[in-house]
């Protein structure tokens, strides 16, 4: 798993066209689907639920990267493990008992992921991080796709790397916003393992074009 992953931010695709979309990801030199659920509560803004999910889930043969930016998300583990996800991801913020959430993901079989608001240091996660399957960390401040990256993701990525390396974790490193061709790069050498790419796969010319270029300058 060590490998780069690029996954597409589904959020971005068209959903009038969601079988050709997740069929073109199939095709692709992307790695996972990357699935954004969102509540309106936790996040302004309302993304697609468990029927949209469980459309994508039909037809997609990658794994399924979902990642909750919802209020209480505990109620809903069980309900996206029966739908296929293989990484599920829940926020520190919106989480009280982290590490109860974190064994009930990896309970139902799934890798178990905590995403980071721009805002939050990645500290927080030091006493629990070898518990942590991936940690996703927002190059955006969550809610709406198509945002500027924040600059100062590289030297927190750089940060959870030495934490990771000093606590011998395995944890994945992903990063989520705002990533296209240009500083790709750049996060991966900072110490990122997966990036999501939303808008700069799915607004281009063509996206599979764009997701096997993305591929091409991490492996690099």
């Amino acid at each position: 798993m060590k490998n780069k992953i690029i996954a597409p931010s589904m959020l971005a695709a068209d959903f009038g066209n969601l079988q050709r979309d997740t069929e073109m990801v199939n095709e692709s030199k992307a790695d996972w689907f990357h699935i954004d659920i969102m509540d309106g509560v936790f996040v302004p803004n309302i993304s697609y639920g468990m029927p949209v999910l469980k459309a994508i889930g039909k037809h997609a043969k990658k794994p399924l990267d979902v990642h909750l930016m919802i209020v209480d998300p505990d109620r809903y583990i069980k309900h996206f493990a029966d739908l296929g996800a293989e990484v599920l991801t829940v926020h520190y913020e919106a989480c009280t008992h982290l590490h109860r959430s974190l064994q009930a993901i990896k309970a139902e079989g799934m890798k178990a992921g905590v995403a980071l608001n721009p805002h939050t240091p990645v500290s927080v996660l030091e006493d629990i991080i070898q518990d942590i399957d991936l940690v996703l960390i927002m190059s955006v401040n969550p809610g709406f796709g198509g945002q500027k990256f924040i600059e100062n993701t590289y030297k927190k990525v750089s940060q959870l790397k030495a934490m990771i390396d000093a606590h011998n974790a395995s944890t994945l490193i992903e990063v989520d916003g705002g990533v296209n061709a240009k500083n790709a790069p750049a996060l991966i050498e900072a110490g990122a393992n997966a990036l999501v790419a939303g808008s700069f796969v799915f607004s281009s010319e063509s996206p599979m074009d764009t997701i096997a270029n993305l591929k091409e300058v991490i492996t690099k």
